[in-house]
């Protein structure tokens, strides 16, 4: 019975070394493909957080003190240059502008007559400039009731489109109160922040009068359908950021957009000579970018890379490869430090090709 148990126990023993050696047979015939980086000038898109303003945005406040006694328009209406918008109620500045113009008219007929007597040497010079003295200060007061009950209607400065009331009929409000606000949104200004080495990169590419056309992507991922200009770059770095702010002019005759939103701008950058990867072939580890790199006995390393820009599926490398290196493109998982592979090797531009997205 013993001897049964021996023979059982040492068959099982060969089967599953067999079977082992099976395994590690299949798993050593198991070809990984190995590709190369690529060196192709390229263009990479790169993205900016930005906010949106309009070209003109004002507040709109009181020029008087008075009952808000009329309001012509309403919240989020689109008005006209000159539009009345507001009135104050104007009966007390009314009277003292008639009373004002009643004053110009006694100070005129008493010129008049003064003249008249001047030149018939009945009164003397003096009493005829003091005569013109009191017409151009009657005068002068009535421009200024005329301004003060000009002061009383609110119109807007520019064709726009209103924000919210701060107040309501009937309320008192006193000089320089705030009525609300008026948005130009005919042209927005979008505004993005840009690294000092990015900056120096676009002072190099672009000419001195050349304005750089730039895209805007809207908050609900959707490209803006109108291209925008960079226009004006700020003249100091933000030292703690080390940033400088960019403006960008787009056009908005749709009126899509409004003031305060936020999007990304997106600026296209040539690249000459980049190093091009597929993004599948890297992995991370400590928030750093690996490569396995196969060397000339078969056998895989770990190499950190770095990277520069990237791109739907690519990565574009500005060190740890050379278009020399062979990398491992697919079986990242299966393979260990040191291991030796067996590869199938595949040009790089073909596995760029056969990307899902590349842009040239």
């Amino acid at each position: 019975m013993k001897s049964i148990f021996v023979v059982v126990a040492s068959f099982a023993l060969l089967f599953n070394f067999g079977c082992e050696s099976k395994h590690e047979e299949e798993e050593s015939e198991i070809k990984l493909l190995v590709t190369s980086p690529l060196e192709k000038d390229t263009i990479v898109t790169k993205e900016y957080v930005s906010q949106i303003r309009s070209v003109s945005h004002i507040e709109l406040r009181t020029l008087e003190k008075g009952y808000l006694h009329k309001i012509f328009v309403d919240e989020g209406q689109s008005v006209r240059k000159g539009q009345l918008m507001f009135q104050i109620m104007p009966m007390i500045l009314e009277a003292e502008q008639q009373k004002a113009k009643a004053e110009a008219g006694f100070a005129e007929i008493e010129y008049q007559n003064t003249k008249s007597l001047a030149d018939s040497n009945v009164v003397s010079r003096n009493e005829l400039a003091l005569a013109k003295a009191r017409l151009d200060k009657a005068k002068a007061e009535l421009a200024l009731a005329n301004v003060h009950l000009a002061f009383t209607e609110v119109r807007a400065p520019f064709d726009g489109i209103m924000d919210q009331f701060q107040v309501r009929l009937g309320s008192l409000v006193d000089e320089g109160d705030l009525l609300t606000t008026l948005s130009d949104n005919s042209r927005m200004w979008v505004y993005f922040n840009v690294p000092e080495a990015e900056y120096l990169d676009y002072k190099m590419r672009s000419g001195q009068n050349e304005k750089e056309k730039v895209k805007l992507m809207m908050a609900n991922h959707e490209l803006f359908e109108y291209p925008g200009v960079v226009e004006t770059i700020e003249a100091d770095f933000n030292n703690e950021t080390g940033n400088i702010a960019f403006r960008a002019t787009f056009p908005n005759p749709k009126g899509l957009l409004r003031h305060g939103q936020t999007g990304n701008v997106l600026v296209e950058v040539p690249l000459k000579k980049a190093l091009i990867i597929p993004q599948k072939a890297t992995f991370e580890v400590l928030e750093k970018k690996f490569v396995f790199v196969v060397d000339k006995d078969n056998v895989v390393h770990t190499r950190e890379i770095s990277i520069g820009a990237e791109m739907p599926d690519l990565y574009v490398i500005t060190s740890g490869l050379s278009t020399d290196d062979k990398i491992l493109l697919e079986g990242i998982r299966k393979v260990k430090e040191n291991e030796k592979i067996q590869f199938d090797y595949e040009k790089p531009d073909a596995v760029i090709a056969g990307l899902k997205v590349y842009s040239e």
